[in-house]
């Protein structure tokens, strides 16, 4: 749910001279975090402004320099919001905004089981997902699993640049026999948000499949994700 923005996000000074009604903290604390927009709610976060920008100027100023997108600001390391140089917003506040966000992605990826079993695509993807979620480069990893599918261990295997990364297949199967897999399902991300494989992507899985063949064990999938969703190379019917 996402709460229009009030004349309040375009109002100028210090937030304690607000009406008690309008002032985001104490708007959360009566009414609930759902009540506040998304200006609101990292004006919270942000604490105090400056003589020149309230919290909430400061709150507007920062997402409108992320498009008002939540997902790009996600993806901003506390180094990237330094760049900005806005006054009266440092370090501290920057991070305070990324801890939010991560404390957010770990608490998604709490919900899931702790041994997870993956009967299809859709249930590796749902896995996959918040690992990957926000990283603004191209991360590729591999899930190890047991007879029944079962996850045995996951691994973040290489990153790299904005549009690929360096695979070596023989570090994927070097860690597939010491855990003992039966499958192994291989993802990656696409920061650009462009689901359809690269020709890159197609040789790799091409080479990974060949490969797992001849050590006896099942390429079950090569999932790409990105932020509109996934795509499975077992469902196109690529690994046939």
């Amino acid at each position: 749910m996402q709460v229009q923005e009030p004349n309040t996000a375009r109002k100028p000074g210090a937030i304690k001279k607000w009406a008690k009604s309008d002032r985001p903290r104490e708007k959360l604390i009566t009414k609930g975090s759902e009540a506040l927009t998304d200006t609101e709610l990292l004006g919270v976060l942000i604490g105090k402004g400056t003589s020149r920008r309230n919290a909430i100027e400061l709150a507007r100023f920062i997402l409108e320099e992320n498009h008002n997108d939540l997902h790009s600001l996600a993806r901003r390391s506390v180094r990237d919001l330094l760049k900005q140089k806005l006054e009266g917003f440092g370090e501290a506040k920057a991070a305070s905004i990324v801890a939010a966000f991560e404390l957010g992605r770990r608490r998604h990826a709490g919900t899931l089981p702790e041994k997870p079993v993956f009967k299809d695509s859709k249930a590796a993807a749902s896995y996959i997902q918040p690992l990957l979620a926000d990283k603004p480069e191209e991360v590729f990893g591999a899930l190890y699993l047991d007879q029944s599918n079962g996850l045995k261990h996951s691994e973040l295997v290489s990153k790299g640049g904005i549009t690929a990364t360096f695979i070596d297949p023989r570090l994927i199967f070097k860690r597939a026999l010491q855990e003992e897999a039966v499958g192994i399902i291989v993802f990656h991300n696409h920061p650009s948000g462009n689901l359809k494989p690269s020709r890159a992507d197609e040789i790799l899985t091409t080479r990974l499949k060949e490969g797992a063949n001849y050590l006896d064990i099942k390429l079950l999938d090569h999932i790409i994700v990105s932020s509109n969703g996934f795509f499975s190379f077992a469902n196109e019917g690529l690994l046939s």
